[in-house]
């Protein structure tokens, strides 16, 4: 079963800092690409950065400079480190794998429940 829990998520001040965690389990984690979505309400879904399994990384526009992704294969796990935050950050953050599964010779998109971030004074 595939697996993908975010934590860290919380309430945070203007200018303050939150690091995010997604844990996998049931995809090759080395051979997946990895990636940090949000939604804010009333707005689409965006991008706000990934990863690939070579370790390339891409941010979208309005976080670059302030965030940073990364991917730790021997535990299973991207995080987002958030940085400068201000309240416009304000979303549910999702994790997301384009994964390789066990026993499977193709590869499938995964997305976990996703973490509050809400930042206000």
């Amino acid at each position: 079963q595939v697996q993908l829990v975010e934590s860290g998520g919380g309430l945070v001040q203007p200018g303050g800092s939150l690091r995010l965690s997604c844990a996998t389990a049931g995809i090759i984690f080395s051979r997946s690409d990895m990636g940090w979505y949000r939604q804010a309400p009333g707005k689409e879904r965006e991008l706000v950065a990934d990863i690939t399994a070579g370790g390339t990384t891409n941010y979208g526009d309005t976080v670059k400079g302030r965030f940073t992704i990364s991917r730790d294969n021997a535990r299973r796990t991207v995080y987002l480190q958030m940085n400068s935050l201000a309240p416009e950050d304000t979303a549910v953050y999702f994790c997301y794998a384009k994964g390789l599964r066990y026993g499977r010779s193709s590869f499938a998109n995964f997305w976990g429940q996703g973490t509050q971030v809400t930042v206000s004074s």
